[in-house]
C-alpha cells in the first residue's frame, strides 16, 4: 500500500479510535453515577445481538429498518427508574440526545429514529411494566412501560366492571397514547386517557423524580396531551378507573361503498357525535377482495355500554337500514364467502375485555392472554398515516372521490371516530388536546404495504399525500388540525426537506391554541432544549428560529 492510500486509511481509523473513546467516556460516566452494579446488563451495544432484536422489537411501523436515518449509538433498557438518571446527566454533559420509547406504535419513528441528530440514545421503558391496582377506589399506578394490553389484563382479572378509557390496540404503550391524549372506545362516554390521569410521576432535566405536587400544576398540564417526552422522561401514571356494565354489545355492519351506504354516510356524520354516551360507532372504509375481485367496503363499527336488547332500539331510531335484529347476536358467524362482504353483520353481547379483543381484530371468545403478548409478529406491515378532523359534515362527493382513489390502491385504509358525548363537555384548555366541542369527528387515513423496497414506499406514501391533499377542498376549516398520535412530518417540511422552525405549522394543527402555552412551559422546565426530537416542542422564546 503506498503512502498517499495508507493516510485515508490512518484518518478513518484515528476517527474510529477517537468515537470509541468517547462513547467509553460516556459509559463511564453512566457507571459513575449509578448506584445499580446490573446497569451494564441493561446496555446494548450496536455489535452486541441484543441490539439487533431490540430495534426490530421496538418499530412496530418498521419502514425505518434499513434506512438512512440515524441509529442510536446505545440502547439502555432500565429495569428500575433511577438507571435512567445517569443516562440523563451524562446525555447532557457529552451531547448526546435521547429518544423515549414505551411501546413502539409510533407513526413517524420518532422514539426509535433521528432525522436531524447523528449520535442519539434510546431509553426503552418496556421493562418498566408494574402495574399496581386500588380496586376500592378505582385506581392505578401504572409505570409506562406497560402496555395498554397489559394494563386491560390486569384490571379485567380484577373485576369485570372496571374498564380505562385507552386505545383499541393491545401492543400500544402507555407512556406515548396517554401523554398525546388516548382516543378510544370509551371517549364518548368517559373522555380521553388523559383526561382520566390524576398523578404522574416524571424525572426532569435534573434527573430529580418529580410527582404532581412537585412538578408543579402548569407541567403536569403539559404532559397529559401535550407529548410528554418534550419536557422529562414520563415513568407513570396514576389513572382512574371506570365503571362499565358486566355486558356490553360490540357490533358491525358491513356495505359496498355505493349508493344508500353513502346515504347512512351522511346520516352518520350528522349524528353519530349526537348519540348516546353509551354508543360509540366509528367508520372504517378499506378495500376487500376475494381473488381478484376487489370492493370498497365500509364497516359500521360499535361498542354499546350496555345489553343487545338496549341497543336494537337505539340503533333502529336513527339507524333502521341496519336490520341489526337480537338473532345476530350472541354466536360468531360461519364465514362462508360467496360474494362481498362475506358477513354483512355481527354483533355480540360480551364483558369489556372481550371487546378489547374484538376491536383488535380477534374473536371475542379468544384468549384474553393475547394481550399480554409481546411477541414480534413474523409478517411486517409498513404504513404512512395523517389525520384531519371534522368540524362540519362533508358533501357526498368526498365519498365517490375516496372509492375512486381506494380502487387504485392495493391496502388503504380510513378510519373516523365520533367526537360528541363526554368530548364536548371538557373544555379545549382543560389539556393541551384541544379538538372538543365543535369538532364532529377525526378521521385517520392510512396505507399499509408489504415490500419496503424504495420504489414501492414512495409510491405508497405519494399516494396518501395526494388523498390528504383531495381532502382538503371538502373541509370547512381550510387550516385543518390533526392528532398528535397520528404524527406526520410532512407538517414541518419545506420543499420536501424537514425544518424544525417550522414548529408553529404543526404546532397549530396538534394543539390550536394550547401551542403557546406548551412552548411556555417548555421554556421554564427545559429552557435548553434537551428533550428535543423532529416535532418536540421548542421553548418559547425559540419559538421561530432553527435548532
Amino acid at each position: 500500500m503506498g503512502r498517499l492510500q495508507f493516510l485515508p486509511f490512518l484518518l478513518v481509523s484515528f476517527l474510529l479510535l477517537i468515537e470509541t473513546n468517547a462513547q467509553q467516556e460516556f459509559l463511564d460516566c453512566i457507571y459513575s453515577h449509578s448506584s445499580d452494579i446490573n446497569i451494564k446488563k441493561h446496555i446494548h451495544f450496536p455489535k452486541s445481538p441484543t441490539y439487533s432484536s431490540l430495534i426490530e422489537f421496538g418499530q412496530k411501523n418498521p419502514r425505518w429498518l434499513n434506512s438512512s436515518s440515524a441509529q442510536p449509538i446505545f440502547i439502555i433498557a432500565p429495569k428500575n427508574e433511577s438507571e435512567i438518571q445517569p443516562i440523563i446527566l451524562c446525555s447532557q454533559k457529552f451531547g448526546l440526545q435521547i429518544r423515549v420509547k414505551s411501546g413502539g406504535h409510533d407513526y413517524e419513528g420518532l422514539s426509535f429514529r433521528s432525522v436531524t441528530e447523528t449520535q442519539f440514545v434510546i431509553i426503552d421503558l418496556f421493562k418498566l411494566d408494574e402495574i399496581n391496582i386500588d380496586e376500592n377506589n378505582q385506581t392505578a399506578w401504572i409505570q409506562t412501560g406497560v402496555t395498554m394490553g397489559q394494563l386491560y389484563y390486569e384490571i379485567a382479572k380484577k373485576s369485570e366492571n372496571l374498564a380505562f378509557p385507552g386505545g383499541l390496540y393491545p401492543t400500544v404503550g402507555s407512556g406515548g397514547l396517554i401523554s398525546g391524549g388516548g382516543i378510544g372506545t370509551l371517549m364518548r362516554k368517559f373522555g380521553l386517557s388523559a383526561d382520566n390521569v390524576l398523578d404522574a410521576r416524571v424525572m426532569d432535566i435534573n434527573g430529580k423524580i418529580l410527582d404532581r405536587e412537585s412538578m408543579g400544576e402548569n407541567m403536569f398540564w403539559a404532559i397529559r396531551g401535550g407529548g410528554g417526552s418534550s419536557f422529562c422522561v414520563v415513568l407513570a401514571w396514576k389513572i382512574q378507573l371506570v365503571h362499565v356494565p358486566s355486558k356490553l354489545t360490540a357490533f358491525t355492519v358491513r356495505r359496498k361503498l355505493q349508493g344508500e351506504t353513502i346515504n347512512s354516510l351522511q346520516k352518520w356524520q350528522n349524528v353519530s357525535h349526537k348519540l348516546s354516551q353509551d354508543l360509540f360507532m366509528r367508520v372504517l372504509i378499506q378495500n376487500m377482495g376475494i381473488g381478484s375481485k376487489k370492493i370498497v367496503q365500509v364497516s359500521f363499527q360499535g361498542l354499546f355500554l350496555g345489553r343487545v336488547s338496549e341497543l336494537i332500539p337505539l340503533l333502529n331510531q336513527t339507524f333502521p337500514e341496519f336490520g341489526l335484529v337480537q338473532k345476530d347476536c350472541f354466536q360468531d358467524p360461519v364465514v362462508n364467502c360467496t360474494e362481498l362482504p362475506c358477513i354483512n353483520k355481527e354483533c355480540f353481547e360480551v364483558p369489556w375485555i372481550n371487546t378489547i379483543l374484538y376491536f383488535a381484530s380477534k374473536r371475542t371468545n379468544d384468549s384474553i392472554e393475547f394481550l399480554v403478548n409481546r411477541t414480534v409478529p413474523e409478517t411486517k406491515n409498513y404504513q404512512k398515516a395523517t389525520s384531519d378532523f371534522v368540524k362540519s359534515p362533508l358533501p357526498k362527493e368526498v365519498w365517490r372521490m375516496i372509492r375512486t382513489m381506494f380502487q387504485d390502491e392495493e391496502r388503504p385504509m380510513i378510519i373516523l371516530d365520533p367526537l360528541g358525548g363526554r368530548m364536548d363537555e371538557i373544555s379545549e384548555f382543560e389539556i393541551p388536546f384541544p379538538h372538543r366541542k365543535g369538532n364532529l369527528f377525526n378521521i385517520q387515513y392510512m396505507v399499509n404495504w408489504g415490500d419496503n423496497s424504495e420504489s414501492i414506499s414512495s409510491k405508497k406514501i405519494n399516494w396518501l399525500r395526494e388523498l390528504y391533499e383531495k381532502m382538503g377542498q371538502f373541509l370547512s376549516n381550510p387550516s385543518r388540525s390533526a392528532y398528535l398520535n397520528y404524527r406526520d412530518l410532512d407538517f414541518g417540511t419545506n420543499d420536501g426537506e424537514y425544518r424544525y422552525s417550522n414548529s408553529r405549522v404543526w404546532g397549530g394543527k396538534y394543539f390550536s391554541g394550547n401551542f403557546e402555552g406548551l412552548a411556555k412551559v417548555k421554556s421554564k422546565v427545559d429552557p435548553g432544549n434537551f428533550f428535543r426530537f423532529e416535532q418536540s416542542i421548542p421553548p418559547f422564546s425559540v419559538n421561530s428560529r432553527e435548532r
